[in-house]
């Protein structure tokens, strides 16, 4: 997916070390993605489950809606993970981490991908996963819908304010 690379004005706020930005997406539990449809834009946040080890994050959704009528239509997403600590009075200012990507989404077919894919999100997600893990054996896979979005180009931003 080639896009355009632009150049962040403040390279202080610059993050670059892949760890830092991979520790911003386990950190949160939320990521927002935007997407489009006959020049439509729609933007949507969903919790998520990050596999560094396929470099990508697993959602959920329903099978039917306008979110799929989207992403069916064009799976190219932009994606943004936000840690926001907040906005500092008297400063007029927040302090946050920001990790944005693009990425094309696959929605997974097998039973087996997506227990696989709902594993990685209870684990990123859930206090005790290991009980919600036993009622993911007997739930009707066919009823949710399943994405997985593979990280592209990833930048990410950052402000410490002293």
């Amino acid at each position: 997916m080639a896009v355009k690379k632009y150049h962040l004005r403040w390279q202080e706020k610059a993050i670059t070390k892949k760890s830092e930005l991979f520790k911003i997406i386990r950190q949160q539990k939320h990521m927002t993605f935007a997407m489009c449809k006959d020049n439509e834009p729609y933007l949507v946040t969903v919790n998520h489950g990050f596999d560094r080890r396929k470099n990508c994050l697993y959602f959920h959704c329903a099978t039917k809606g306008k979110k799929m009528d989207f992403l069916k239509a064009h799976p190219v997403v932009w994606c943004q993970v936000l840690a926001d600590s907040g906005y500092i009075n008297g400063r007029c200012t927040h302090k946050y981490r920001s990790v944005q990507f693009n990425g094309k989404v696959k929605f997974l077919r097998s039973k087996k991908d997506k227990l696989d894919a709902l594993n990685v999100m209870l684990d990123h997600l859930e206090k005790n996963p290991k009980r919600m893990k036993r009622s993911l054996e007997q739930a009707n896979l066919d009823k949710v819908a399943i994405g997985c979005i593979k990280i592209g180009q990833m930048t990410g931003k950052k402000y410490k304010p002293d």
